[in-house]
């Protein structure tokens, strides 16, 4: 494959990656809490890009309240606990809702729905909402760790004597850790930029503490934005 071939490619990469609606939102909100980090909560430009890209992100969630909707009444793989289960069923209602009540504040916004009142009070529902189903979220990933903890010592138990990174299987259960890691990195940022938005320790975590932490929250979000079966098809 020549320079200018494999510049197509991945350029072809990029835009089958901002092609998807989750990617530019995102990327979308990386620029809203970078913005919300640089204005401090002080007015000015950077504060009108938080306001503007906060609005623009309602639009890309219109009606995403389904998938998760759909993931709670489908049915759990086998042999998840009980527990956990239960977990994950809280996070997808939790998130479904705040998805739903999220558009209700789109439309006030829009001046389409005049009730600021009512509208200020279903949106810290919606927030609230939200931090529930990332704690729900944070509990999950430890709980899937420890387990996958405990299935990747009883492989290198099965594998002595040889090199277990050689082995798919084991390779397959360290990619599935590395994720779950990020992941509960992730749901431990939004939780602290929930508590940032809802004002519950307005002296501790600030505007620009929770524009910092949705900044790199964002960040990682973007990076798991499933994207491998893009470069197959690009490259294939």
């Amino acid at each position: 494959m020549s320079t200018l071939d494999a510049t197509r490619a991945e350029l072809a990469l990029v835009v089958l990656y901002l092609n998807k609606a989750e990617a530019r939102d995102k990327i979308c909100r990386a620029i809203q809490y970078g913005s919300k980090y640089l204005s401090n909560g002080e007015p000015g430009t950077a504060q009108n890009v938080d306001k503007s890209t906060s609005l623009a992100r309602k639009v890309f969630r219109l009606f995403k309240f389904v998938n998760d909707l759909h993931t709670l009444i489908s049915p759990v793989p086998d042999g998840t606990p009980l527990l956990l289960a239960l977990l994950g069923k809280s996070k997808n209602a939790l998130l479904s809702t705040f998805l739903f009540l999220d558009q209700i504040v789109w439309l006030n916004r829009t001046g389409i729905y005049k009730n600021k009142d009512r509208t200020e009070v279903v949106g810290r529902i919606s927030l609230f909402c939200w931090m529930g189903s990332s704690i729900c979220t944070m509990l999950v990933e430890i709980g899937e760790l420890g387990r996958l903890s405990a299935s990747m010592k009883k492989l290198e138990k099965d594998l002595k004597g040889t090199d277990k990174y050689k082995n798919e299987q084991n390779c397959n259960k360290l990619q599935k850790s590395n994720q779950r890691s990020l992941a509960l990195i992730k749901a431990a940022m939004d939780i602290v930029v929930s508590v940032g938005l809802l004002q519950l320790a307005p002296k501790k975590v600030t505007p620009r503490v929770t524009g910092a932490f949705g900044f790199v929250s964002s960040l990682i979000s973007c990076y798991q934005v499933p994207i491998n079966s893009y470069r197959h098809d690009v490259y294939s």
